[in-house]
């Protein structure tokens, strides 16, 4: 296994633990959070990714768009933490709620019995 394959497979773990921690999490941070180490797996796999002719010899667009993407992922998370904090201070609380008053009907659902 070379380091390049290392750097492949430690992308595609960390996407897949922030993917579960997206999806498992309720709290805003944490989302935020898994979000960002999604994007760093996607990172990963970027400068792993491109075949090389010569192993020692990095090229340099992979690396360019990963710093491009360093700093849009910078902006995105301070947008998403600014977000997160805005609904903290309107409902009180660090997790999204599903009100069931205004929640629509599953339309598939079967009619109640009258």
């Amino acid at each position: 296994m070379t380091p390049l394959d290392l750097y492949a497979w430690a992308g595609v773990a960390v996407f897949l633990l922030a993917l579960h921690a997206v999806v498992t999490r309720a709290h805003l941070i944490w989302k935020v959070l898994g979000i960002n180490l999604m994007g760093t797996g996607v990172f990963l796999i970027l400068l792993a990714a491109p075949a090389r002719r010569d192993p020692l010899v990095a090229d340099p667009l992979p690396q360019g768009m990963v710093l491009t993407g360093i700093v849009v992922a910078v902006a995105a998370t301070a947008l998403a933490l600014g977000m997160a904090l805005r609904v903290m201070s309107r409902t009180g609380s660090p997790f999204l709620t599903v009100d069931p008053e205004s929640a629509d009907p599953d339309p598939d659902a079967p009619e109640p019995p009258s």
